[in-house]
């Protein structure tokens, strides 16, 4: 039986309080050894068996750390994964990857120089509702796409005191929710010929807080949306196809199930009870709608895939290629909506 890895978590801000932590400890074959944050106090109350560290030099510099979880504001990301991967450690870093395309590669070279796993919490990939589209698509139900909208739309009119809506470096939506949307249609689309992105600041403060990006394909036409004033959200999905269209209301439950402290894996973990409609005429020209059960949805597969790559049995989920390309289309997007035109790619 192999031995438990040992991860340091730094940051325990939300990300890694109410993700990271609590999805580490209910992971088979790994082991929250360690975590950096000022919240000592808070950290002794949550757990009796986590060294406590005060700055990331001690985690990288402890020989029986593995591997390191960097959660931290996003203009952490780079400088934190190069010298933990310099130190010898395997890095997760939490979306997104870098700042922008050269922080990207910079850490891709560290990684590569270090012989180390370098990969990226992109844990939508798990989502519920995902994994029933890109069941829906592999099984052709849908036909050939025509449209995919994917919505995350949120009423927040208050801008909260937090660095991710601050006008900052790494701040705003398109940071936040960007990569999440944008990652997901690269898993179900491939490499777009375009993107046209419009950014906005819709509340009287902080950072940007509304995305609308299309991404263009041949004959096929992918929109990530998001908004922090939607008082009637959108579908989360809207997908239309030669054989018919598949509709899906509602957020995947894992994030509500982690705030409410919900332990993953546990009865009902990830099942999604609001179910999709699948729309399609049958032979005699009636339109018929038909419920289709959603597959149920687990953030611990990608903390699985992580633990395989260390120990050399299986590549992590996000692979390096794959952390790249995002922050080109991301950097891209930027591109878009500071000169109000298409970007070519």
């Amino acid at each position: 039986m192999p031995v438990d890895l040992q991860l340091a978590l730094i940051g325990y801000g939300l990300a890694g309080r109410v993700f990271h932590a609590p999805l580490i400890q209910h992971t088979p074959g790994l082991f929250l050894h360690s975590v950096v944050s000022s919240r000592r106090d808070e950290l002794r109350r949550h757990f009796t068996d986590v060294h406590v560290r005060a700055a990331p030099a001690e985690v990288l510099e402890d020989p029986a750390v593995d591997a390191v979880i960097i959660a931290t504001p996003n203009e952490q990301h780079a400088p934190l994964a190069i010298a933990a991967l310099r130190a010898g450690k395997h890095v997760l870093v939490d979306k997104p990857f870098a700042l922008d395309t050269a922080q990207a590669e910079t850490v891709l070279r560290a990684a590569e120089d270090n012989a180390r796993v370098v990969t990226v919490f992109q844990n939508r990939r798990f989502d519920a509702d995902f994994l029933t589209l890109r069941h829906l698509l592999a099984t052709d139900v849908l036909g050939d796409i025509a449209e995919c909208h994917s919505h995350f739309d949120r009423f927040r009119p208050q801008v909260r005191d937090r660095w991710r809506e601050r006008e900052q470096p790494g701040g705003g939506l398109w940071y936040d929710l960007g990569p999440h949307l944008l990652d997901q249609m690269l898993q179900l689309f491939g490499w777009p010929q375009a993107i046209t992105a419009d950014l906005e600041r819709q509340r009287s403060e902080g950072s940007t807080d509304y995305l609308h990006a299309v991404l263009h394909y041949p004959r096929m036409r992918a929109i990530v949306h998001a908004g922090s004033l939607v008082s009637a959200a959108a579908p989360r999905f809207t997908v239309h196809g030669s054989k018919g269209s598949w509709i899906k209301h509602g957020l995947d439950v894992q994030e509500a199930q982690l705030a409410a402290g919900k332990a993953p894996g546990a009865p009902g973990w990830g099942l999604d009870p609001l179910h999709g409609v699948h729309s399609a005429f049958d032979e005699a020209g009636t339109l018929q709608h038909t419920t289709v059960d959603n597959v149920p949805g687990d953030y611990r597969r990608l903390y699985s895939a992580f633990a395989a790559a260390i120990r050399g049995e299986g590549p992590a989920e996000v692979t390096p290629g794959q952390a790249l390309q995002l922050m080109q289309l991301l950097d891209a997007g930027r591109r878009s909506a500071r000169e109000g035109r298409t970007i070519a790619l």
